[in-house]
């Protein structure tokens, strides 16, 4: 097993659950932020996958889905009632990366804090659903 597997695992078997650090969301080159979403995106694929792996078929899986539309890369994460939203949205020259967990914003934008917190973000919506 991977050792984000363990970790689902583990988080079934009682361990304490992780919550995604964030930071403020703030403007960055479209590139930039188009290639931290496609990273995050990336990354998130293939550890749903896992998770789901670890979860069997008697559980609740994860689910990933991509969302069009214009000026926005996005996709969300979920299981059961639980969701989380990753999102770059596209202003002029720049792009603003954004966590909306929920469904709706908690006050001032934030993003996660890098690539690693994806891990921990599933595991919270894992633990929480």
């Amino acid at each position: 097993m991977t050792p984000f597997m363990l970790s689902v695992q583990g988080l079934l078997d009682g361990e304490a659950t992780p919550e995604p650090a964030t930071e403020p969301a703030r403007p960055e080159k479209v590139a930039a932020a188009a290639d931290t979403q496609v990273l995050v995106r990336s990354l998130a694929e293939q550890l749903v996958s896992e998770a789901n792996a670890v979860l069997g078929p008697s559980r609740e899986p994860l689910t990933l889905v991509d969302e069009t539309g214009p000026g926005a890369l996005a996709f969300t994460v979920g299981r059961a009632d639980r969701t989380a939203r990753v999102q770059t949205v596209v202003s002029g020259r720049t792009a603003t990366a954004e966590l909306i967990i929920g469904g709706r914003p908690t006050g001032a934008s934030r993003r996660l804090a890098g690539e690693d917190e994806v891990q921990a973000l599933l595991l919270s919506l894992i633990a929480h659903s």
